[in-house]
């Protein structure tokens, strides 16, 4: 099947709810593209799989579902938020991570007010939550999880990220956000939201 989003643009990233029964979060990513998948409450890898997504990228209108009970049981409901990549506003992407505390500066195009990673090639990684009113100076190290009912990780010296006036810079060495030489994908939502932004 496929799903109108309004967008007018093509989704960067998708995540789906069924409603009326108990189901994962599966997720679209354009960093991984259509025949991949992961779970947003799991911390799985993400996996090849065309009963989810169909193995077909989405379009300015529409995105496609496949057979998957998290995506269209026959009589089910669902939400998806749909994200589109929007200068200045939104940025979903990816990183190579470099196993180093001077860790890799990614590019989003604002200051974010708001951070989603997670490490897509192995199995056991988490979706890391970073935000600007939890630590509201740099650096930032205060995460949540979305696959787990962990009580929020505050103060952490393994979670060290600058937010910054046009992306953000990990600080870390922690596998889950920085390995050398793995993908990591991220959602970045803007502070100021607008072509151009100030400094923290």
């Amino acid at each position: 099947g496929n799903v109108a989003h309004g967008l007018g643009v093509e989704p960067s990233m998708i995540i789906t709810k069924r409603r009326d029964a108990t189901e994962n979060w599966p997720v679209y990513h354009t960093s991984t593209g259509s025949s991949q998948y992961a779970y947003l409450d799991h911390t799985q890898a993400f996996s090849s799989a065309t009963s989810v997504w169909q193995g077909v990228d989405p379009t300015s209108s529409v995105f496609s579902i496949g057979s998957s009970g998290t995506t269209n049981a026959s009589g089910g409901t669902y939400i998806s938020y749909v994200f589109a990549n929007t200068d200045g506003y939104l940025k979903a992407g990816s990183y190579t991570g470099n196993g180093n505390a001077d860790g890799t500066f990614v590019y989003t195009g604002h200051r974010p007010s708001f951070l989603l990673i997670k490490r897509t090639d192995a199995n056991g990684t988490n979706w890391w939550i970073f935000d600007n009113k939890r630590s509201t100076f740099n650096v930032v190290n205060d995460g949540l999880i979305t696959n787990g009912s962990d009580a929020e990780f505050a103060d952490n010296s393994s979670l060290l990220i600058d937010f910054l006036s046009n992306g953000f810079k990990v600080r870390n060495t922690y596998g889950d956000l920085n390995t050398s030489g793995a993908n990591h994908i991220f959602l970045s939502l803007a502070d100021q939201p607008a072509k151009f932004s100030n400094a923290r």
